[in-house]
């Protein structure tokens, strides 16, 4: 992983895989993928007391952040104002003590993740989700399935290229104006 991200100096957006946890750079983890485990276990125990409460409040929490991003667009200034609740939400989850197995292993991930779940309230422009990874997995999948042959290298320049080409139509920008400019960097 270290060589694959060397030089890299962002916020890495990633799905809660291990493999993830030994990048080395920030992480935010993929909340949609939260939020759709919780609903799951809320299916398979929808009795259990102490899920429902853990549910209920990262909802509540998650609700606002969105309304703040709705409002304002991913600026670390707005969202800040989240932070204290984001704590708040963490530290009593992890001093919970559970008494089911769901609400138990919920309490866990959370405890595990605390310093990737919410990282996206102190950086511009960083996602509560991974949606832009997933178009753009789509769109690398999409031309693979054209490019029926490929050598390992053709395969991570075009991957390569690929990443340049969905960063700036993600941000309005126009892929072709920016090959001709001779910029090795795309601006923020």
């Amino acid at each position: 992983m270290e060589n694959l991200l060397d030089g890299f100096g962002g916020v890495l957006v990633t799905g809660f895989y291990a493999a993830y946890d030994s990048a080395p750079c920030p992480q935010q983890k993929c909340l949609i993928y939260l939020v759709r485990d919780i609903n799951q276990d809320l299916h398979k125990n929808p009795f259990d007391e102490e899920l429902k409460d853990i549910a209920r409040r990262f909802g509540g929490l998650l609700r606002e952040d969105v309304e703040t991003i709705d409002a304002f667009g991913l600026k670390a200034r707005h969202l800040g104002k989240h932070k204290r609740s984001a704590e708040g939400f963490i530290e009593r989850v992890v001093a919970m003590k559970c008494s089911t197995e769901a609400s138990s292993a919920l309490r866990k991930r959370i405890e595990k993740n605390r310093d990737k779940l919410f990282t996206f309230l102190d950086y511009d422009g960083i996602p509560w989700n991974n949606n832009n990874a997933e178009h753009a997995v789509k769109a690398f999948t999409k031309l693979r399935n054209v490019i029926l042959t490929s050598t390992p290298k053709g395969t991570q320049e075009y991957a390569t290229l690929l990443s340049v080409q969905q960063t700036l139509k993600y941000r309005g920008m126009d892929f072709l104006e920016f090959m001709r400019s001779g910029k090795i960097e795309i601006d923020p």
